[in-house]
């Protein structure tokens, strides 16, 4: 299991404003990279998409804490098994932290190819989580 974790990213906002987006898939059309992401389809818990250059995917919310987590995993359209965590830590008013941890099921090889492209993928997420929240 290959686990890269985020970087901290800083939103102005309460934990209550961002919890909600994050906590429904329908919600996150609006932050999906189109240039990477095709054939978004999704309800409150479940969302299946096309990667480009990789294939169709797919994700389910599997637990939710009010304010503070969302856990999400790999559907079945996946090719490999994944866990992502999206944590929120409201430090004080209008200062809430995003972190994200991603856990996938490679092989070795697999995973030293595109352990740098995971980091990348969680980085670039919370910085588009950063930009959104903090320009609304």
């Amino acid at each position: 299991m290959k686990e890269v974790v985020s970087k901290t990213g800083k939103i102005n906002k309460n934990a209550d404003e961002v919890y909600p987006l994050l906590a429904d898939f329908r919600n996150l059309s609006s932050i999906i990279p189109e240039d990477k992401i095709k054939d978004w389809n999704a309800s409150e818990d479940e969302c299946d998409f096309t990667i480009e250059g990789i294939g169709k995917a797919g994700m389910k919310i599997v637990e939710k804490e009010p304010n503070k987590l969302v856990k999400l995993t790999s559907s079945k359209e996946t090719q490999f098994d994944f866990n992502i965590w999206i944590q929120l830590k409201q430090l004080e008013e209008k200062d809430t932290r995003v972190r994200i941890t991603l856990k996938a099921s490679l092989n070795p090889f697999m995973a030293a190819m595109v352990s740098g492209h995971m980091q990348k993928g969680v980085d670039t997420i919370v910085d588009k989580l950063t930009e959104f929240f903090n320009n609304r």
